[in-house]
């Protein structure tokens, strides 16, 4: 499948043209709901949940048959400023693991009944320092969109996305800061697990990429400040809601890569909901920003799409509850 898009300013157009939420199934869940042999609000948020869902499915009585992982893995050149405590070829080695079936995605994913992808994007070849230039041109940036666009399964009815590339929370934590505002060190963490003087020099790499590029938002910043791995996924989230696909977000990486779509264009995300906060220190805060609760708080900082897979389970038993249970007048039960 080939994208819809050649130009940002084209990828950009059908963002501000993606479909909303059914409002006809909104009701008929909403209807549903209330229907259900339980108090009103006694499944918390999993009845939120099952009826945000059904209102992108475009039923009333949803369920979640094909849920779609899918990890991009990608290069970063600013992995020469010493960000990382771990050498750029893990990128491609842990690319082998999960196409071996070896990785903690690979278990959760089948676990979540999930089948999963893996994408890498032109891995010998690095991004730019974006210290120095920007980390990718605009044909390259496309590329990269497309690659995530394409791989979306339209016959899947929620998607994942997760990556792989060292220097990546770098990358990310640029984008929160150029989107954001504030100090640099605001927007780091450990990543990989640097120390003191590794966090302070992420710091000063941050702060010279966003000070170099202007405070770029938007599109922009993905392209100025970003990965191809961080564009794939923004490009298989803005295919999902072209597709009415909802989509769980993952980490700290992910958020800040779906972040750039919001600030290109507003409800850009109302088709995602987040998955966990992770254990990385900024994720947390741009979550806030966007307005999103994490379903999960277990101190997960592994990225891959982790997080937001084992959440699967948790969408999976809104909608179950939600579709399967009786109503009070199927069960013959009286509701007051």
């Amino acid at each position: 499948m080939t994208a819809d898009f050649t130009t940002l300013a084209e990828f950009q157009a059908l963002l501000a043209a993606a479909p909303s939420a059914d409002q006809k199934a909104l009701g008929e869940a909403q209807e549903r709901n209330s229907q259900l042999t339980k108090p009103p609000g006694a499944l918390g948020r999993l009845e939120d949940l099952a009826i945000w869902y059904g209102s992108w499915r475009g039923t009333g009585r949803p369920a979640i048959e094909a849920p779609q992982v899918i990890v991009f893995a990608g290069n970063h050149g600013v992995t020469a400023q010493g960000v990382s405590a771990f050498p750029a070829e893990v990128t491609e080695q842990m690319v082998l693991n999960f196409q071996h079936g070896g990785a903690a995605i690979n278990q959760l994913a089948k676990a979540a009944g999930a089948t999963l992808d893996v994408v890498a994007l032109e891995l010998d070849t690095p991004t730019a320092d974006f210290t120095q230039t920007a980390a990718m041109s605009e044909a390259e940036v496309v590329v990269a969109l497309a690659a995530g666009w394409s791989a979306v399964n339209v016959q899947s009815d929620l998607l994942v996305v997760g990556e792989m590339g060292i220097g990546n929370t770098t990358s990310a934590a640029a984008i929160a800061n150029t989107l954001y505002g504030g100090d640099a060190a605001d927007w780091v963490g450990r990543g990989t697990g640097v120390d003191d003087a590794g966090l302070a020099n992420k710091a000063r790499v941050v702060a010279e990429g966003v000070a170099l590029h202007g405070t770029p938002q938007g599109l922009d910043a993905l392209r100025t400040l970003g990965g191809r791995e961080l564009a794939a996924m923004a490009g298989a989230i803005a295919r999902a809601r072209s597709l009415s696909i909802p989509v769980i977000m993952d980490g700290f990486i992910c958020t800040a890569a779906a972040a750039t779509l919001q600030s290109a264009a507003a409800g850009a995300l109302d088709h995602v909901v987040a998955g966990h906060v992770s254990a990385e220190a900024a994720h947390g805060a741009v979550l806030a920003q966007l307005g999103k609760e994490p379903l999960l708080s277990l101190g997960m900082r592994l990225g891959e799409g982790s997080g937001a897979a084992v959440a699967i389970n948790i969408l999976k038993s809104a909608v179950a509850c939600h579709s399967g249970m009786a109503t009070f007048a199927e069960a013959g039960v009286s509701d007051g």
